[in-house]
């Protein structure tokens, strides 16, 4: 079964803010997540409850409900600057 994704308002406030190129370079990205299996995409990230998602030099951090097959995106932001953000 196909899991969803769900954007955090944080989110889509900063997708918003971006290039239309980088928009859609990260919302193509996010759509992987959509699989069967996104775990392959997914590392978890040390000492939280998030998993960590590469796209290019931006990182999301994302929240899985295992029993609604859902992944909640939290924080997204370019490398440099995300997990700064998170400590």
């Amino acid at each position: 079964m196909a899991w969803q994704v769900r954007l955090s308002p944080d989110v889509q406030d900063f997708l918003g803010k971006q290039d239309k190129q980088v928009e859609l370079r990260l919302k193509k990205g996010l759509e992987k997540l959509k699989t069967d299996n996104p775990f392959h995409y997914l590392e978890h990230f040390e000492n939280s409850d998030y998993y960590k998602y590469r796209i290019g030099d931006y990182r999301a951090l994302v929240d899985v409900d295992f029993e609604n097959n859902m992944l909640k995106v939290q924080v997204l932001d370019h490398r440099g600057v995300i997990y700064k953000k998170i400590r």
